[in-house]
């Protein structure tokens, strides 16, 4: 059991890089220790590095779905899966600016973007960097997903301007094979290399609700506090199951685990954005507040995300007021 006398004060007076490397066995302690004292260090290490009543907006934008030729059992967008969504091609300037637009008025202060690759050409990496470019021109941040990157495209899209890739490892390396075939969990960690090599801050996190045990979640997690430089952004997702994957019929997670898996990413990783991401609808407003008060500090706005549903702007808005939180204003 983890020592409660380190208290709020106390965790206040950490560092502001973490520098503790976490064993699987630590993380599970404290992933499985009472709720209420979880959620206590998770709040005390919030509050030593963040505003507790403020909160991140960043807006997703698909760019270009469907026609994946991986596996990922969780995936719509997978080529190898009917699950009715179509292929497109990527988005051109101007209809991309226009929702960077749309996202900015609506509060969002970054904007992201993902194309439904294994592993873009040169000639798409020099196609997206003129969307980054743009949408960078409005004075929003920056962040694409476009799968592996090499680091020579790495390098192509910081020079457009790019803050942030997301690539996330999804899993716990022992539970990855269960969930994907067609990527190894080395070509993720390679990404992720190539990426913080060209000086582009890092967004990776993963997904709860598999099939994975607690033990795969401590895993993922140790995973991401251990790297040299832990991710800037954490996005944990709850899975959204999907009709016609893999994972279509799992079990669905409990409420109380995603909020666990946030409170011990925001531990582990204090001075990281925690992103309450995919799966935020079924959570319900209650599970939210939960999630918020665990570290979660950043959100998706906006009625959709990749291929599944998000909740409702006014919806958030009308959430977050009564719960006292306010939006972080500028760049995050």
């Amino acid at each position: 059991m983890l020592d409660l006398d380190r208290t709020a004060s106390q965790v206040s007076e950490a560092p502001l890089h973490h520098t503790t490397r976490w064993s699987i066995d630590a993380a599970v302690s404290l992933i499985q220790q009472p709720f209420n004292d979880l959620l206590f260090q998770a709040q005390a290490a919030h509050r030593a590095h963040f505003n507790p009543n403020e909160i991140q907006l960043s807006t997703l934008l698909n760019i270009k779905s469907g026609g994946c030729p991986e596996d990922c059992g969780y995936c719509p967008q997978s080529a190898r899966y009917d699950t009715g969504v179509t292929a497109t091609p990527l988005m051109s300037v101007d209809a991309v600016l226009t929702s960077a637009l749309q996202a900015k008025a609506a509060g969002a202060t970054r904007f992201c973007m993902g194309a439904a690759w294994r592993a873009p050409k040169d000639r798409e990496v020099a196609q997206v960097a003129e969307l980054v470019a743009a949408v960078k021109g409005i004075g929003m941040e920056t962040c694409v997903t476009l799968g592996m990157l090499k680091p020579s495209q790495a390098e192509s899209l910081k020079s457009a301007g790019l803050d942030y890739y997301n690539h996330n490892l999804d899993t716990s390396p022992e539970h990855y094979g269960d969930v994907i075939s067609t990527r190894t969990y080395r070509d993720r960690l390679d990404t992720l290399d190539a990426v913080r090599d060209a000086g582009i801050n890092v967004c990776c996190g993963g997904i709860v609700g598999l099939g994975e045990s607690v033990r795969d979640r401590a895993g993922l997690l140790c995973q991401l506090a251990n790297l040299a430089t832990p991710p800037e952004s954490v996005p944990i997702n709850q899975l959204v199951r999907v009709e016609g994957t893999p994972l279509a019929n799992e079990a669905a997670v409990d409420c109380f685990d995603v909020i666990r898996t946030i409170a011990a990413a925001r531990i582990m990783m204090p001075s990281s954005f925690v992103r309450l991401s995919a799966g935020r609808k079924e959570l319900g407003e209650a599970g939210q507040a939960l999630a918020f008060f665990a570290g979660a500090n950043s959100i998706f706005y906006g009625e959709q995300l990749l291929t599944t549903p998000n909740p409702q702007q006014n919806e958030d808005q009308d959430l977050l007021a009564r719960l006292g939180i306010k939006t972080m204003v500028g760049q995050a």
